[in-house]
């Protein structure tokens, strides 16, 4: 019985503290879905910026890759607040520079 009875209040202060966190996303003015994004941007970046650093010429497929999976994370950086990402901010700048680097050596691929 006892188990039981402990086993009901881990589960209440799980539930409690998922309130919580949900609660506070939204004072902090955001959807869950979009910190969700945020989250899995998050990863992603870390990802891009390593692959950005590693690789100075990329063949059009991979710049392809690389411009889709960049706009989603500036996406759902755009939908948080700026202060949550603060310190990912470098890494989100070498990314947004190769993504700049790469729309502009294709642009200027097409337009010969």
């Amino acid at each position: 019985m006892t188990i039981l009875a402990i086993i009901y209040i881990l589960v209440f202060v799980i539930f409690a503290l998922v309130a919580y966190a949900i609660m506070q996303i939204k004072l902090f003015g955001m959807k869950v879905k979009d910190f969700w994004t945020f989250i899995e941007a998050n990863q992603m970046l870390d990802k891009l910026y390593k692959f950005a650093r590693q690789y100075e010429n990329m063949s059009p497929q991979e710049q392809l890759i690389y411009l889709a999976e960049a706009e989603r994370i500036f996406k759902a950086f755009d939908n948080v607040p700026d202060s949550l990402w603060e310190e990912e901010y470098d890494k989100y700048k070498t990314v947004l520079s190769k993504y700049k680097d790469i729309k502009m050596i294709r642009w200027a691929g097409e337009n010969k």
